[in-house]
Formats: C-alpha cells, structure tokens, sequence
C-alpha cells in the first residue's frame, strides 16, 4: 500500500508545494492541505505504517526527516529544526518517538 491509495495526487502536490522551502513545514497545514486531517482513523493507521518505514510499531526522528518522502519520491528532506519540533508535538508520552495511537492524535488535532 502506498499513500497514494489514500490521498489525491493534486492535494499532496499542493501540499508539497506549501513547504517545499526549508524551514516553511507546519504538520498541522500539511495534514489539511493533503487531506489526510479528514481520513478514518483506519486510513491513518495505514499511513502510520506506510511512514514507519523500518516496520518498528513506532516513527523515529528519522523516519521523520524523510517525512515528505513518503508522498513523493524527491520530496524534501526536513530540516532538523522542522523533525525535532514534528517530534515533539507528536511524543505526547516523551519516549522520543511516535507510536500509532499518537500519530493519529497529532493528525485529528
């Protein structure tokens, strides 16, 4: 499964476009403007597995900074100022990573 089984192309373009120059990246903005803000909490923990690209249960810090690689191959790395405050606003427990629960969380808020 891709994320592009769940989003529209044309949103995540927009998306991308809002922050493709570094340090312009605002999870919340990003999350509305691809629309993955309005998918089931089903489709979000399909994107959560999709993100965690090293299949372990939760989204390191860098599997953050290629955060924008998952809806475009090419996409922008972040920055590191841009992953720790993505981090931060994620880790609601403060393990220093974010697990499914709070991934879906983060993105509803």
């Amino acid at each position: 499964m891709t994320l592009h089984t769940i989003l529209h192309d044309a949103e995540v373009a927009a998306a991308l476009d809002g922050c493709k120059d570094a340090g312009t990246f605002d999870h919340q903005k990003f999350f509305k403007a691809c629309g993955l803000a309005g998918k089931s909490t089903d489709d979000l923990k399909a994107a959560f597995h999709i993100i965690d690209q090293d299949k372990s249960d939760f989204i390191e810090e860098n599997e953050l900074k290629l955060f924008l690689q998952n809806f475009k191959h090419g996409a922008r790395t972040l920055n590191d100022a841009e992953t720790k405050a993505f981090l931060k606003a994620g880790d609601t427990d403060g393990d220093g990573k974010i697990g499914i629960d709070e991934f879906v969380n983060l993105v509803k808020a």
